[in-house]
């Protein structure tokens, strides 16, 4: 859930204070200008949400994740064999996002061991296997949020409005906000999960990056 609510007139001048804040890091500048782009999908702000569902199911069966076309809210986002797709498309890709940052070990746990995601319905169910500490929780959370927004620009989709809601732009002026935006996206680089025009990106500025 955002924290503090965006209104269009005022970003354009957080979009800017947070690419400054990035420095001369070029490659999370680049990646940050596509995520900012993707405005243009959403006008004002303001988007369907569920338009671009199938483009999410596609790339989870492409990657080899099962899929059920059922609401989160009468099991699990993720339940150890399936997504449940009828949500948000953001949502889709942020659990592909998940699947991919988890341990195999922990794919077979609900919602991946972290605890409840919000989406999940069986809340005492997925608390009761949690099975990491409130450090490596935040810092997967972290990064399948960034990874799922990629895929949503690397789709097309108006990635910015989960860039918005996941609380990237939260305080676009202190030093720390797009650090921990430029740390995230080079730990997802070294893991080489990066969607493949991205990890071109990458490869082109002479980092070693792969798609997965």
């Amino acid at each position: 859930m955002i924290l503090t609510p965006i209104a269009p007139e005022a970003l354009p001048g957080i979009l800017k204070a947070f690419e400054q804040g990035l420095g001369d890091d070029v490659f999370a500048r680049a990646v940050f200008q596509r995520i900012a782009a993707t405005l243009q999908y959403a006008p004002d702000l303001k988007a369907d949400l569920h338009a671009g569902r199938q483009k999410a199911i596609d790339l989870a069966v492409r990657k080899g994740i099962p899929v059920c076309d059922e609401d989160p809210a009468v099991a699990f986002s993720w339940d150890g064999h399936v997504i449940r797709t009828r949500s948000e498309t953001s949502v889709v890709f942020h659990e592909i996002a998940h699947w991919q940052i988890a341990p195999t070990e922990r794919r077979a746990l609900y919602d991946f061991g972290l605890g409840a995601g919000p989406e999940s319905g069986r809340i005492d169910d997925a608390n009761k296997v949690v099975c990491v500490d409130n450090a490596t929780k935040e810092e997967e959370e972290n990064l399948s949020s960034l990874l799922g927004i990629l895929w949503e620009v690397e789709h097309d989709e108006p990635a910015i409005l989960a860039f918005a809601e996941q609380n990237w732009l939260e305080l676009p002026d202190s030093a720390y906000t797009p650090r921990h935006f430029a740390r995230c996206l080079n730990d997802l680089r070294t893991r080489g999960v990066l969607p493949s025009s991205f990890a071109d990106q990458a490869a082109a500025l002479g980092l070693l990056a792969q798609a997965a």
